[in-house]
């Protein structure tokens, strides 16, 4: 059988974790199940941080760089663990540590605080991937930012592991498709995606943004759109998504979208009412006449104006008019100054008329509308 040759650098983070992981073998770990922060209903935002007293260290350490999976040591029987380096952070005090959080299906849960660049994490399924993000802490408790979800599978390590899983093991595809701002009359971010598939149906999905000291779930959606409102229009925020089944099964992440928050479109104000109409109609057998008496109701004068109203029944049809130019599509009638009677002065009004055919019943019309602003029936 072949012998692997690992890296220089390789071989030495393989040594650190040799150590971290006999010394979980002697002391072993216990996983955190708490999630990052105490956020109820998915308020977006975490429990905060503390804070020193006036004067102390307030500046939070780098982001950790280059996060890449580390061949933890092999041999031994058979248990599920991945190997993590990175890249060291700084910070204007002192790094103490590093703290380490995994994925689930409720959230990201911390799986271990080493304070070297290099830890791994133990209790895995061999085979199945998990997704991590790394944070960086200081004495004085500030938070880095927290790294991009990185995600790797779990390799043979050196302890007992767990029983094998049972039933579907299968994770959904990763979301893909990811498109910011598609809902644009929502007040708040938006973005939308393709949806994952798998082999025994898509549940949901679980959202994730970015905070100053990690990732904090915001919404479960069941479509392929998430919204979230209570946020700073205009300013930008970052998502990532995993895809999720009734196995608890997990989708890779999927790539981080940024979102701009939006004012969502202005309501919608309609028109003051600015005038009033008084109709009058008489009819035959086939045809009618109407009397339309425009009063301006506002204070100043209504130039160039035009009148439009809907005839309600099909077969009403304007034939001819005067003190207007009529016309009519479909039950959209429309009656526009003459040159001579352009202008209805603030308070005053003016009579205009026409005939008409009908086929049937002959209903008074109704919207009428004078420039545009709302008439009252008087």
């Amino acid at each position: 059988m072949s012998r692997l040759s690992w890296p220089a650098a390789w071989t030495a983070a393989g040594a650190v974790a040799a150590a971290l992981l006999a010394a979980n073998i002697a002391a072993p770990p216990v996983l955190a199940t708490s999630v990052v922060y105490a956020a109820s209903a998915y308020t977006g935002e975490p429990t905060p941080q503390p804070t020193g007293s006036p004067g102390t260290d307030v500046t939070p350490p780098t982001t950790p760089g280059s996060v890449s999976a580390c061949p933890p040591p092999v041999g031994g029987t058979s248990q599920g663990v991945v190997g993590l380096c990175w890249t060291a952070s700084t910070d204007d005090v002192g790094v103490t540590g590093y703290e380490v959080y995994r994925l689930t299906p409720d959230g990201f849960v911390k799986a271990t605080a080493p304070t070297s660049t290099v830890t791994v994490v133990s209790g895995l399924t061999i085979g199945r991937t998990y997704t991590f993000y790394i944070v960086a802490k200081d004495a004085a408790g500030n938070t880095s930012r927290p790294t991009a979800p990185f995600s790797t599978s779990a390799v043979t390590g050196m302890s007992v592991s767990p029983s094998p899983g049972t039933g579907d093991t299968t994770p959904p595809t990763r979301p893909t498709g990811m498109q910011a701002n598609c809902l644009p009359d929502f007040k708040g971010t938006s973005f939308c995606w393709t949806p994952s598939t798998d082999d025994a149906g898509v549940t949901g999905y679980d959202v994730y943004r970015r905070t100053d000291t990690g990732w904090t779930r915001v919404g479960t959606p069941i479509g392929t759109h998430f919204t979230e409102g209570n946020l700073v229009t205009g300013q930008s925020y970052v998502y990532f998504m995993v895809a999720k089944d009734a196995a608890g099964n997990l989708s890779l992440p999927s790539d981080l979208v940024t979102a701009t928050a939006s004012g969502g479109y202005p309501t919608y104000s309609p028109p003051p009412v600015s005038c009033k109409i008084e109709y009058t109609a008489w009819s035959w057998s086939g045809g009618f006449s109407a009397n339309v008496k425009i009063t301006n109701l506002g204070q100043t004068p209504m130039n160039n104006w035009t009148l439009r109203f809907v005839l309600p029944d099909a077969g009403q049809k304007v034939a001819s008019g005067w003190s207007a130019a009529w016309s009519q599509s479909g039950k959209d009638v429309t009656a526009a100054a003459m040159p001579w009677n352009s202008v209805i002065q603030g308070g005053a009004s003016l009579q205009i008329g026409f005939n008409g055919t009908l086929t049937g019943a002959n209903p008074d019309p109704t919207g009428f509308t004078l420039n545009g602003g709302v008439c009252i029936r008087g």
